[in-house]
């Protein structure tokens, strides 16, 4: 098993350091230069191609990443620009967003992950990356344990007007569907009198990794717990739907709460393991999906990112 530390800052290549437009398949040793970098780093950034548009991203995302993925399950609100290229989290721009693994609350989720940048923001706006194998370091021994023990638990309900309607997230009207689908992904239905679906998910806290068989850090166990939204947003969706009512949160796997104190250790852990660069246009971030954990920061102006995933993988705990 290899263990390699985390850089700080993404790597960079530029097409001076790979002598080829990767808008086409790249010779084998520019493949693996960028591979090799990624397996270090964690994350790439690759600078200075002319990536101009969807096609020349989605083109980029094909050399490097192979076939893209179709957002399934999807917890956040954004668009499809084509092709399985979708816009980056639609979310009120002076609000971060947390880290994550992206579709960590999943049974799969994408092995990699590439952001394209066509307009940078004013001020603000990086997609800032947490250092994973780190954060796994920083964590108390402790926490760790149990969670290595009890698991974690998805609670998500699916209250009109309050995040994503279920059959936007799960492609269909047929609440006969939503049960197999769910089934077949590990995770309990209940459909309330009030027509209301709130679903269960027991995952696993750690998840290694399909190259090095690391034990890493992989969930959204930080992400979805109440203690991580703002305190008056929490106060008021408190108010209207209860505290086992609300759109996501987070159990250890026997359903007991998680402390509001260990969640804010655990975020105290990404936020220590953390750095972050600005975009300039063009650019394109790409990410292991398990090694480096993203966000996004408030910002100023307008910002325009695009995002695909590739290689499936399924949990091996």
């Amino acid at each position: 098993m290899t263990t390699l530390p985390l850089r700080t800052t993404p790597a960079t290549l530029t097409p001076g350091d790979l002598g080829h437009d990767l808008r086409t398949t790249p010779p084998a040793a520019a493949a693996a230069r960028v591979r090799a970098e990624l397996a270090d780093a964690g994350a790439v950034l690759l600078r200075g191609f002319g990536v101009d548009g969807t096609d020349d991203f989605a083109a980029v995302v094909a050399a490097l990443g192979g076939e893209r993925l179709e957002y399934t399950e999807r917890s956040t609100p954004r668009k499809s620009l084509g092709g399985r290229v979708y816009t980056s989290t639609e979310y009120a721009k002076d609000k971060e967003i947390f880290f994550h693994n992206e579709n960590s609350y999943q049974a799969s989720w994408p092995r990699w992950l590439f952001f394209h940048c066509s307009v940078p923001a004013a001020g603000g706006g990086a997609t800032p990356l947490a250092d994973i194998r780190e954060v796994t370091r920083l964590l108390d021994a402790d926490v760790r344990a149990e969670f290595a023990e009890r698991g974690w638990l998805h609670v998500r309900t699916y209250q009109p007007g309050f995040g994503l309607p279920w059959p936007e997230v799960f492609g269909t009207e047929d609440r006969a569907e939503v049960d197999r689908y769910c089934a077949a992904a590990g995770i309990t239905t209940t459909w309330r009198p009030d027509g209301v679906l709130q679903t269960r998910a027991r995952r696993a806290a750690f998840h290694r990794h399909p190259d090095t068989g690391e034990s890493l850090w992989f969930n959204h166990i930080a992400f979805f717990h109440p203690s991580t939204l703002p305190p008056a947003a929490l106060a008021v969706l408190t108010d209207m739907l209860g505290h086992d009512s609300l759109p996501n949160d987070t159990c250890y796997g026997d359903g007991k709460r998680i402390p509001d104190s260990v969640c804010a250790h655990i975020r105290d852990c990404y936020r220590r393991a953390s750095s972050r660069f600005d975009y300039e246009r063009g650019d394109v971030l790409f990410v292991d999906n398990m090694l480096a954990a993203h966000g996004r920061e408030p910002y100023d102006g307008d910002r325009s990112v695009a995002v695909a995933m590739t290689g499936l993988v399924r949990g091996t705990a």
